[in-house]
């Protein structure tokens, strides 16, 4: 993404993306998306955001269903909304190809039907994990399912979450990957770490600066961020990816929600939606200080439970 998925963002790929462009004729678009959820019912929406001026346009075709509960990942080259309930648990992966935002769904989607899940990529695949699955039972997983983006092939993980996990959220360094936060039997603080080149996972010493569910994640080149959330309300945690160490942001989001989305350009972060409400709110975090906007065109309509990721 140049850095971003459902809540996170890949550093490094803006370059070669740009790079990519001139050679085909073409001036990439770089955007981020943010897709389904629930205002007063299951959405299709996927409203697209440009980075160059923080516009907002709500693309014809939106999700394949109406869904929410649903997480956010992307390559250079499409994004993907997967999981969620559309009233019934679903194992649906929609792709969005960025050159003209057509969407597929994918003939093989999750490995289980998955809502309350997490997401984020590499510059090779890209990684839903944890959830809560209705088959075989009811409960928490520790799944992670990883989509191969040469082919969009998937392979689950044979080391998963540290526990299984409902209401956590994802990003990612050119490194790594992370899972934080969510719901086992109780509240937690868990910070799992997935290393790219072999996908091995450790924990965190320092996790969450409290335990906390449904809050987002996005990421710079630089660190990553968890904002938002039940326990976390408009806290934003900031963690430094060269050592893994957590801050506290001053400035948090500009009003306490959960169920929320986060993505990310190059110079900036998006925490987006999410209850109390729903709220259209979207708030910008600049990368270069740190510091917080609020977009003037918000989301479309009021949504919480929604997903997002970016090109």
């Amino acid at each position: 993404m140049s850095i971003r998925y459902g809540a996170r963002s890949r550093p490094g790929t803006m370059v070669s993306t740009w790079l990519n462009g001139l050679v085909s004729g073409t001036v990439p678009v770089f955007a981020g998306y943010f897709g389904g959820g629930k205002t007063s019912t299951q959405v299709t929406t996927v409203d697209k955001f440009l980075f160059s001026d923080d516009s907002r346009t709500t693309l014809s075709t939106g999700l394949s269903a109406a869904t929410e509960s649903l997480a956010g990942m992307a390559s250079t080259v499409a994004g993907y909304f997967g999981g969620g309930t559309t009233g019934s648990l679903v194992t649906t992966v929609d792709r969005f190809l960025f050159s003209d935002d057509s969407r597929t769904t994918l003939s093989t989607g999750l490995s289980a039907t998955t809502r309350s899940l997490g997401a984020m990529a590499s510059d090779v695949a890209g990684y839903f994990g944890g959830g809560f699955n209705d088959d075989p039972a009811d409960d928490e997983v520790t799944t992670v399912d990883r989509f191969l983006f040469s082919n969009d092939s998937r392979t689950t993980l044979g080391t998963g979450l540290s526990a299984a996990t409902q209401a956590l959220a994802g990003m990612a360094s050119t490194v790594a990957g992370y899972f934080g936060g969510g719901y086992v039997s109780g509240t937690v603080d868990t910070v799992d770490r997935f290393l790219f080149s072999d996908d091995s996972r450790t924990t965190l010493g320092t996790g969450l600066s409290a335990a906390n569910q449904d809050g987002a994640a996005m990421a710079s080149t630089v660190a990553g961020y968890f904002g938002g959330g039940d326990a976390f309300g408009a806290t934003v945690n900031r963690f430094l990816f060269s050592d893994d160490s957590r801050t506290t942001l001053g400035t948090g989001l500009s009003a306490s929600r959960s169920h929320l989305a986060g993505m990310a350009s190059a110079d900036a972060g998006y925490f987006g939606g999410g209850y109390s409400g729903p709220t259209t709110d979207v708030d910008r975090f600049l990368f270069s200080d740190d510091s917080r906007t609020t977009l003037g065109t918000g989301l479309s309509a009021g949504t919480g439970k929604l997903a997002a990721m970016a090109s």
